[in-house]
């Protein structure tokens, strides 16, 4: 399964995330702010990241344009996960580079939903980008 980058400054936010990504059967990776979450895509270069986006040192609208501007981190998608639920700041999540919203609370099918979506949606370009065989 993916290796999936949670980045959050609360405990019980990354933990109950944590819970659902790791009952999906994906492998979960934490960071607690945004640029801790910067760092750590580069790092680690995971399939997919959920950002909050009300965070000390770097915020989530930073971090994603820093993540989606960068060369070795553009072909990550990241998921806005944010109490953040104004039309106004889903626009601007998605001009930083985001690829998808997702706003708290949330229900466990509803993160469920979204994660399948990107990375599946990533599974698909992947295999049309494989050269044919036959």
């Amino acid at each position: 399964m993916a290796r999936i980058l949670i980045v959050d400054d609360s405990p019980s936010q990354l933990a109950g995330i944590r819970r659902i990504v790791e009952k999906l059967g994906h492998e979960a990776l934490a960071a607690e702010d945004g640029q801790a979450g910067v760092e750590a895509a580069k790092r680690e270069l995971p399939e997919l990241i959920l950002m909050d986006v009300v965070m000390p040192n770097l915020n989530g609208f930073q971090a994603t344009r820093s993540i989606s501007r960068d060369p070795a981190t553009r072909h990550i998608p990241v998921v806005l996960v944010t109490t953040k639920d104004q039309e106004t700041d889903r626009i601007w999540g998605m001009r930083q580079g985001a690829r998808g919203y997702l706003t708290k609370p949330f229900s466990e099918s509803e993160l469920s939903d979204v994660i399948a979506s990107i990375l599946g949606a990533g599974d698909a370009a992947a295999k049309a980008q494989e050269p044919a065989t036959g």
